[in-house]
């Protein structure tokens, strides 16, 4: 596979019940099932999340993603013919102008103004740039983010069709940094507690920041995947989780990462020897089987969708027929998929702990 000049979609596909998409999140964040795999030989475990202690050892490096979600939903109409519109908002480009993404797209042309709240929010569209993008600027009084807080909603994703009901839970209980319209859902599983049980058993945990954008929102269009252009991402690596990462891999111990937005921050930061050090910038990486890891050992992650960027990301860390196996035997044992679904953590050693 990772010799071929040519990929296709259907590499990356399986079949998956739409009963077995997560539509709400479980009670208890770390209740969610938990699948490891072996990246080597694709043997399988089924466990709980609240295992996860299990499968680390002192000296490991966990990596998270301090990201917040804002709620970057917004419902309003368009002035003059009141229509209906939403907009999703991507990519901040000054203090009152972003990057958007609005539907329906068609008749927001050049010199529309839109109204969110009553009036409490205006906005004009004053450019479309690549893939019918919006670039938008508001006009309000106040300040943006605690108006967005009280207009927006939480962008999830168009396969949940459920209501949040509790908007945290779209959250990790770890997120500092706003800017995704999108969650880390690898993140989402873990809670205070069992991030203090990791600490405590010696494991070092270094924060990264992506912001999720786009690229989370757009499917593969091309049927060759090599030529799918990757939308850019703000990121940054601070000085305190470059050196905690690189003592790590220095003294010979496993980097792991939590979600695949942690993972393309550390491969698109390294440099070529892998080491880190204290950067910041916008990252469009697209990695698929052939790829090889600069930093990363293992990966905790969610399951993705069939055809997607990120079971090709999968793919190049643990192998395609192993992944694809591993998702058929998930679809078999009734895992809950997505982003409010079920774990797998991608290892080097099974039996770690045992």
């Amino acid at each position: 596979m990772s010799d071929k000049e040519f990929m296709t979609l259907e590499d990356f596909d399986y079949y998956l019940p739409e009963e077995q998409i997560a539509q709400d999140p479980l009670e208890h964040r770390s209740d969610s099932r938990l699948m490891v795999l072996d990246k080597k030989t694709g043997e399988l475990e089924h466990k709980h999340f609240y295992d996860i202690c299990d499968y680390l050892k002192p000296g490991d490096c966990l990596v998270i993603n301090n990201t917040k979600v804002i709620p970057a939903r917004l419902i309003g109409e368009k002035e003059g013919t009141g229509g209906k519109v939403e907009v999703l908002l991507l990519t901040r480009k000054s203090d009152n102008t972003w990057e958007t993404l609005v539907k329906p797209g068609k008749n927001a042309r050049i010199g529309q103004k839109l109204s969110f709240g009553n009036g409490l929010l205006k906005a004009e569209v004053i450019d479309i740039v690549e893939e019918g993008d919006r670039i938008i600027r508001f006009d309000f009084d106040g300040i943006f983010e605690e108006i967005l807080d009280q207009l927006g909603q939480m962008p999830l994703p168009p396969y949940i069709t459920h209501q949040l009901k509790d908007r945290n839970r779209y959250q990790t209980v770890y997120a500092k940094h706003e800017g995704s319209a999108a969650a880390p859902t690898a993140g989402l599983h873990f809670t205070k507690e069992l991030l203090q049980e990791i600490r405590d058993m010696g494991v070092n945990i270094a924060e990264v920041t992506l912001h999720v954008g786009l690229g989370t929102f757009r499917p593969v269009k091309e049927e060759n995947v090599l030529e799918h252009h990757m939308h850019t991402e703000y990121y940054k690596v601070t000085k305190e989780a470059a050196d905690m990462i690189n003592a790590a891999k220095a003294s010979g111990n496993r980097v792991i990462a939590v979600g695949t937005t942690s993972t393309r921050t550390l491969e698109a930061a390294a440099e070529e020897d892998g080491t880190l050090r204290e950067k910041s910038g916008w990252t469009d990486i697209f990695i698929y089987p052939g790829y090889k890891f600069k930093v990363i050992d293992c990966l905790i992650t969610n399951f993705h969708l069939p055809k997607s960027t990120l079971i090709m990301l999968v793919s190049a860390l643990a192998s395609r027929e192993h992944i694809l196996a591993a998702y058929n035997e998930a679809v078999k044992e009734g895992y809950r998929f997505f982003s409010f679904g079920d774990a797998m953590f991608i290892t080097n050693e099974l039996h770690v702990g045992k």
